[in-house]
């Protein structure tokens, strides 16, 4: 099964799922600020995916800059980050594709094309 997180009124998020429906890709959608995931999610999904945990943060989010996160998460390490991007789905990094081999979090077309050969 093939979990895509997103934030609807995201317009990445728009294109990534019209990519998707017109791929003829079945997944389970799940709205990542009503459904945020959990902490032991996002540590599976950070270790699965083989990315730096940088790239699970919205780093062009409201929350991100509010909290003035870009100087803070240096100083934390990662047990700590992975609990603040458990708090709220605004601060993950959105849409975020997973299957059973890969988890992308972002949406690049080629990157997603070749997850799901």
């Amino acid at each position: 099964m093939i979990l895509f997180l997103e934030y609807p009124p995201c317009s990445t998020c728009q294109k990534a799922r019209a990519w998707l429906q017109q791929h003829n890709i079945v997944f389970e959608s799940r709205h990542i600020k009503l459904q945020n995931p959990t902490l032991e999610e996002l540590r599976e999904w950070h270790s699965r995916s083989g990315l730096p945990l940088k790239r699970f943060f919205n780093t062009s989010g409201l929350l991100y800059k509010e909290l003035q996160l870009k100087d803070k998460l240096p100083g934390m390490n990662e047990e700590e980050q992975l609990a603040l991007l458990a708090t709220d789905g605004m601060l993950v990094k959105r849409p975020i594709l997973i299957t059973e081999k890969a988890v992308i979090p972002g949406f690049r077309a080629a990157e997603w094309e070749t997850a799901l050969r």
